[in-house]
């Protein structure tokens, strides 16, 4: 059974991969370099052992989904040519 803290990195991870799929959906090039990202990011933080370490980290983790899910905004070009700001 996977501990504790695990379960909550889990947690963490799929936050934020939802983050991204709501932010960039529809742009196939984002989610998959978004997706990289976030692994990349998560792999590289897998053996930290430290208890004050592993909060910050997944402290950093709500607070990257909390800001990719409200203040990413994606622009469109509009049939002029001109580009459209869409909030998410």
């Amino acid at each position: 059974m996977a501990s504790g803290r695990a379960v909550e990195a889990l947690r963490a991870y799929r936050s934020v991969l939802k983050a991204t799929h709501k932010a960039f959906a529809g742009d196939t090039f984002m989610l998959q370099q978004s997706a990289a990202e976030v692994r990349k990011k998560f792999e590289e933080n897998r053996h930290v052992s430290s208890e004050a370490d592993i909060q910050r980290l997944l402290e950093d983790a709500t607070e990257a989904s909390s800001f990719i899910s409200t203040m990413i905004i994606q622009a469109k070009a509009t049939p002029s040519g001109a580009f459209g700001i869409w909030r998410i």
